[in-house]
């Protein structure tokens, strides 16, 4: 398994992403060095996330990055992470 950096682009619908590859890495601090130069290389105009992700191979890691999650429940004195 390994660490993947990925950019993501958000397309015309929140089911429609382009996932751009950055690199991959077998330590996490490696992925999160990497992660955190390229969120504060992002242009703030731009609408773009850099995500990092543990996965067996690229296609699960794009297969997780693509799932579609439910928001999470509060009950109203928490705040949403």
């Amino acid at each position: 398994m390994a660490y993947f950096v990925y950019k993501i682009i958000p397309g015309p619908t929140p089911l429609v992403k382009e996932l751009l590859l950055q690199d991959s890495f077998d330590s996490f601090k490696q992925a999160k060095t990497l992660s955190k130069t390229l969120r504060a290389a992002l242009d703030p105009q731009d609408n773009a996330m850099i995500k990092v992700i543990f996965a067996d191979n690229q296609l699960h890691a794009e297969e997780l990055l693509l799932e579609h999650r439910e928001p999470p429940l509060l009950d109203g004195n928490e705040e949403p992470i």
